[in-house]
């Protein structure tokens, strides 16, 4: 079932027991952001260093949002996982172009793509 928050859905999809896709759908933004953290939290919990982030619904991310896969993918990393962003809009992927994120976790064409680089 998807959480509902302002302006904001994120869907989990367990793959297997280090893997997960994430379909987050809305704004991310300083209200929402939390609620994003949160679930990512509870996957890192339960030893899923893998996350795959849907981000073809994704229609505004502003700082905030980007602090928070920072974050996520340092966290990822830190569990011999990493953070794999799948499909963003052209606005998410101009943000994360802008900011040098696509050096680090380079965007992947679609959720398929994203796992088959986690292994998946």
């Amino acid at each position: 079932m998807p959480a509902q928050e302002p302006n904001l859905d994120i869907d989990v999809a367990i793959r297997d027991a280090r893997t997960a896709v994430l379909s987050v759908r809305g704004e991310l933004d300083m209200e929402t952001a939390g609620p994003l953290e949160a679930r990512l939290a509870e996957q890192f919990g339960q030893g899923r260093g893998r996350l795959v982030l849907d981000l073809s619904d994704l229609a505004f991310m502003d700082s905030s949002g980007l602090n928070v896969l920072i974050r996520a993918t340092q966290r990822a990393r830190g569990l011999d996982g990493d953070l794999y962003l799948a499909a963003p809009t052209p606005a998410v992927r101009r943000i994360l172009e802008i900011t040098g994120v696509t050096a680090a976790t380079p965007p992947h064409a679609d959720v398929a793509a994203a796992l088959a680089a986690a292994g998946g």
